[in-house]
């Protein structure tokens, strides 16, 4: 079950007055919504009745009016709608959402999702980065599994480490360079050798199956996505504490 007053924190998030969604967008999603779990809900058409507050009321009334696993799957594609969708309390909402709720969700995605909002989240500054990271994502999310996703994560995690050590170098030629930083910032030995051989692992299997256009197994791509993932989550944590 999804307590009260985190339906009402989501409303007022989803339906802020100046970030969140139009009154016109709110009905015309939740209308399509009541259609398709055969719930009746208070608001489906805009303009609402006069003797409503605002539209996060309505957002909020609406969303009352479903079940838990229901109401899960909503919040979670509201906080994905285009509109909001890079707006960082939305993302802190799903990212909570995904957190506490978690046995409420209903969609077989295998890749942890709390792990890759997490990741975009913390990529926001680097935009070359995470336009390959959004790249390789979408492929996974179509069950495209061919070399191109691989790819795509591999120029999102070299983008990355160029911009934060601020050279120009290929992964393959980094290593050192990882080790360098991660003990000036009083990384212990273990997280050096941790991410140097996390590192020189990843660029030896795209050599593999990147380079050599190798046929991908479907089943690590998983593996890898998240590997490269929460490298790039902790390597940019480490940027900001200097």
């Amino acid at each position: 079950m999804i307590p009260q007053t985190f339906i009402e924190t989501a409303g007022d998030i989803l339906g802020s007055t100046e970030k969140g969604l139009s009154g016109s967008k709110i009905a015309s999603l939740f209308a399509a919504y009541a259609v398709d779990y055969n719930t009746d809900i208070p608001y489906t058409s805009y303009p609402f009745t006069v003797s409503t507050p605002n539209k996060r009321y309505a957002l909020k009334k609406n969303l009352s009016s479903f079940n838990p696993k229901q109401q899960f799957k909503i919040i979670k594609e509201l906080c994905e709608h285009p509109e909001i969708k890079d707006l960082p309390e939305v993302r802190d909402l799903k990212i909570k959402l995904l957190t506490r709720f978690k046995g409420l969700n209903t969609d077989i995605d295998t890749v942890n999702e709390i792990l890759v909002d997490e990741t975009r989240f913390w990529l926001d500054d680097y935009t070359k980065s995470l336009e390959q990271y959004n790249y390789a994502l979408e492929k996974y999310k179509g069950n495209i599994f061919e070399r191109n996703l691989l790819d795509d994560l591999r120029l999102s995690l070299e983008l990355l480490v160029k911009e934060i050590l601020g050279n120009s170098k290929s992964l393959e030629n980094q290593l050192t360079d990882i080790g360098t930083f991660i003990k000036r910032n009083n990384g212990s030995r273990e997280l050096v050798n941790m991410f140097v051989k996390l590192i020189d692992y990843f660029t030896k299997y795209q050599n593999d199956y990147v380079k050599h256009d190798s046929q991908v197994i479907e089943e690590e791509v998983e593996f890898i996505l998240e590997i490269t993932s929460s490298f790039m989550k902790h390597f940019i944590r480490m940027k900001n504490r200097i």
